[in-house]
């Protein structure tokens, strides 16, 4: 077999390695952005299946959901969105739990 070099050295092969249909997609397109409109199917019960066996019938232990993070990704500006909505929730609950110790006491 020839090595890479060779191939693309030979005048019927040279178009290849200019020509971007034939690039490696960057890591940063290759997944889907979505808003925050679609961001529940990464957590929502109704969209999880667990796979028990392949299309051949192997068996696998893989859901749905590995599928959905591997081809989706939240657009930033709604990533830091729903940090910043993470952490005032926590925030929240955390106040609660004081109100409900010092009534108590």
């Amino acid at each position: 077999m020839s090595s890479q070099e060779e191939i693309l050295s030979d005048g019927r092969f040279s178009c290849v390695a200019r020509d971007p249909r034939f690039w490696e997609m960057p890591e940063k397109e290759r997944k889907v952005k979505i808003d925050k409109r679609f961001r529940a199917m990464f957590h929502d019960k109704k969209f999880k299946l667990r796979y028990t066996v392949d299309k051949r019938g192997r068996p696998v232990n893989f859901s749905s959901t590995e599928n959905l993070r591997k081809f989706y990704a939240l657009s930033e500006s709604d990533s830091d969105l729903s940090e910043s909505e993470e952490h005032t929730e926590k925030q929240k609950k955390k106040k609660k739990a004081k109100g409900k110790g010092e009534t108590d006491s």
